[in-house]
């Protein structure tokens, strides 16, 4: 049963779809490759959406990430879960004999996996913020799943199922405020950056199939379900790649690698070198100066990336300029064709929108009083642009970024790996 198939049945029918799981011969790899990779990507994709171009608020404070936090959150959160199932499955097998079952790890992987399958597609609430507590309640009924699949999976005893589940969901608890602490390490707090205050939201059909999100505060989100199953096909194909690796001896990470570009649609593909996008950023704009520069790349678990930025002053005037290439991740950026953002808002001291420009997507932010402003311009192949600054004005960074030659870095080819 493939993952189209796979999730409706588990959701909709787990009392009969767990017995089915439980005949199918599996492997870790397997596992991962058709199914958790992809369920994963929903909350890890949807959340960037969410707080990078929407934000969030609670308790009368408002946040929102920036671009740059919100892809490392998205690259760091999406490898910790996929870390998360695996330790799980470890705690479901070891807890096994104490219900009366029996240690078969492939089939606690399995339990632990299916049963996340509520609080993954739940994760495209994370798309609004506002509506998260959506994805809480989706969460929640993977604890029945886990509840239903557990006696089947790990042969425990169903009077014993109840307690077996409760330990788990403890257990899991813990776990992820582990992960969470882990996640901080690299992303920080939330309450640092950019504030905007999201209101209440109704979901209308529009034309073509599509969904439409509506904040009153002018953001819109449209989803595209044409633009979604399109994804959908490339997964098989993604598991084929995945399940080949592990034959050939590529080892996990290349695997992923591989299986991360085929869900993105950004390929198998190595960064463009820092160098190059080293060389992209000017000396001078205008009166602002480069006082600095620097650029990085590196690899974990198969995904590449690469990156530069410099810093410029003038007099009171401070502001960066930076290129970021996610490589097999970036995909992200076309995510664009079926969860489309607009947002047009104006208060009395700031003015924020996120608007197309022809396959680009733009945000920019600014304070009408001059001191502070960003922008960011995500191009068409997942490269990102941005630049922020104090004491700047929108239009000087508009200058800045259309003083890299965006239709160069474009049409970049990114190199295969081997």
């Amino acid at each position: 049963m493939n993952i189209v198939e796979r999730v409706p049945a588990i959701l909709l029918r787990p009392k009969e779809t767990w017995p089915r799981i439980a005949a199918e011969a599996a492997t870790p790899a397997s596992i991962y490759g058709s199914y958790l990779v992809f369920l994963a990507a929903i909350p890890a994709i949807c959340g960037f959406i969410g707080w990078t171009l929407i934000g969030g608020g609670m308790m009368g404070m408002s946040y929102r990430m920036s671009i740059g936090a919100g892809l490392v959150q998205l690259v760091v959160g999406y490898l910790l879960s996929l870390g998360l199932v695996w330790v799980l499955a470890l705690i479901v097998n070891a807890l096994a004999p104490t219900f009366g079952g029996r240690k078969d790890f492939v089939s606690a992987l399995k339990v632990v996996a299916y049963g996340s399958t509520a609080g993954f597609v739940g994760g495209v609430f994370s798309l609004l913020p506002a509506l998260g507590w959506l994805g809480l309640l989706a969460a929640l009924y993977s604890i029945y799943l886990l509840y239903t699949g557990l006696p089947v999976l790990m042969h425990s005893a169903a009077a014993k199922a109840g307690a077996y589940t409760a330990v788990v969901v403890i257990c899991s608890f813990v776990a992820m405020i582990v992960l969470a602490s882990v996640s901080a390490l690299f992303v920080g707090s939330p309450m640092g950056v950019a504030t905007r205050s999201v209101g209440g939201a109704t979901m209308p059909g529009v034309g073509e199939g599509s969904v439409q999100i509506k904040t009153p505060d002018g953001a819109t989100v449209t989803i595209n379900p044409g633009a979604m199953a399109e994804m959908a096909k490339r997964m098989e194909e993604a598991g084929k790649q995945m399940e080949q690796g592990q034959k050939s001896g590529d080892g996990a990470s290349a695997s992923l690698g591989a299986v991360l570009g085929a869900v993105t649609g950004a390929g198998n593909v190595q960064a463009i070198a820092p160098a190059d996008l080293k060389a992209m950023l000017p000396e001078s704009i205008g009166d602002l100066k480069r006082t600095a520069i620097e650029a990085q790349g590196g690899e974990a678990m198969g995904i590449a990336g690469s990156g530069a930025k410099a810093t410029y002053a003038a007099g009171d005037a401070r502001a960066e300029l930076a290129i970021a290439d996610t490589a097999g991740l970036a995909g992200i950026a076309t995510m664009a064709a079926w969860a489309n953002m607009t947002v047009d808002k104006e208060t009395d001291g700031k003015v924020e929108k996120v608007y197309k420009d022809g396959a680009r997507t733009v945000h920019e932010e600014y304070r009408k009083d001059g001191s502070h402003a960003e922008r960011a311009v995500i191009l068409a192949n997942g490269v990102v642009v941005t630049a922020e600054g104090d004491k700047v004005d929108i239009a000087t960074l508009k200058r800045m970024i259309e003083s890299v030659d965006l239709g160069k870095l474009e049409t970049i080819k990114r190199v295969a790996k081997r």
